[in-house]
């Protein structure tokens, strides 16, 4: 049996999708985007932007009862591969003392809509 997973300490869902998703045995969130859930702002420069979201996940967890050194798996999003190093310092920083793996993706610049 799953439950929902909601807190005010995230962003809010924007569409019809909810935080986070409890199966029991797994915690599921949604994708998190940087913005501040305080202010709804997000910031100019990407360090800023990953450690929000990291820090939007940590509130959705949070709110299930977990701690970072739950996390096993994270994806990373990053629009431009040259932010990579920066993206990962913030996740090295944030997942200090438990690694969780990293997935990282990024939209080529050569991909086209066909």
């Amino acid at each position: 049996m799953s439950r929902n997973i909601s807190t005010e300490h995230a962003p809010a869902a924007i569409g019809p999708y909810v935080q986070g998703v409890d199966l029991g045995s797994m915690i599921i969130t949604s994708g998190q985007i940087p913005v501040d859930p305080k202010t709804g702002t997000v910031a100019d420069d990407v360090a800023a932007q990953a450690r929000q979201s990291l820090e939007n996940v940590k509130a959705i967890i949070a709110a299930a009862g977990l701690s970072v050194a739950d996390i096993v798996k994270t994806t990373v999003f990053v629009k431009d591969l040259n932010d990579f190093a920066t993206v990962n310092a913030a996740y090295e920083a944030f997942f200090s003392e438990h690694r969780s793996r990293l997935a990282p993706a990024w939209r080529s610049p050569t991909c086209r809509k066909t």
